[in-house]
């Protein structure tokens, strides 16, 4: 079987199990994307610092607190 016609069933599956709408969804989540997001990535996080970390989490808590009261 050629590639196209691999391409055309594997589309045709899709649509018959999740109707056109579905298959979009569920294709966009295979999106290359760009940029080079390790990199990116710990770029943003050279500034941080242990304090940095330390607010981060004392606010986390207290937002849980929070959250756990209402309850």
């Amino acid at each position: 079987m050629k590639l196209i016609e691999l391409r055309k069933q594997g589309y045709k599956a899709l649509v018959d199990s999740l109707g056109v709408a579905g298959m979009i969804r569920f294709l966009q989540q295979f999106d290359v994307g760009e940029g080079d997001y390790t990199k990116e990535h710990y770029q943003e996080l050279d500034h941080l610092t242990m304090e940095d970390f330390r607010s981060y989490i004392r606010k986390q808590r207290a937002k849980n607190e929070e959250g756990d009261k209402k309850c």
